[in-house]
């Protein structure tokens, strides 16, 4: 099984079992993690923000024009920034580090 590490606001870090076709936001949530995530997926609220850690930017899919226009809204916005709804997990995430980002 695949892992993904997930540090949340209070500087616990979780390691998750992660599964080919869930995203970075339903492996969160499904573990019980403070992750509002309001709109469910649909990239249209940005309470799913997550900070990638910068060695993994480089395994992510670009950004949609969508993503970059929510998280443009959001407070605490980094170079890193993501929402975890819009990264598909896979096999080559095995491992991936994100941050919640505060609410």
């Amino acid at each position: 099984m695949a892992l993904i590490h997930v540090k949340d606001r209070d500087g616990h870090i979780h390691h998750l079992d992660a599964s080919s076709g869930l995203s970075i936001m339903e492996i969160i949530r499904d573990a019980g993690l403070a992750i509002e995530a309001q709109c469910g997926g649909a990239a249209s609220c940005a309470t799913c923000h997550v900070y990638v850690e910068e060695t993994w930017l480089s395994h992510l899919k670009a950004q949609s024009d969508t993503e970059v226009d929510m998280l443009d809204l959001t407070d605490g916005l980094r170079d890193n920034s993501r929402l975890s709804c819009q990264i598909p997990f896979n096999d080559e995430l095995d491992g991936l580090t994100v941050e919640l980002a505060p609410e």
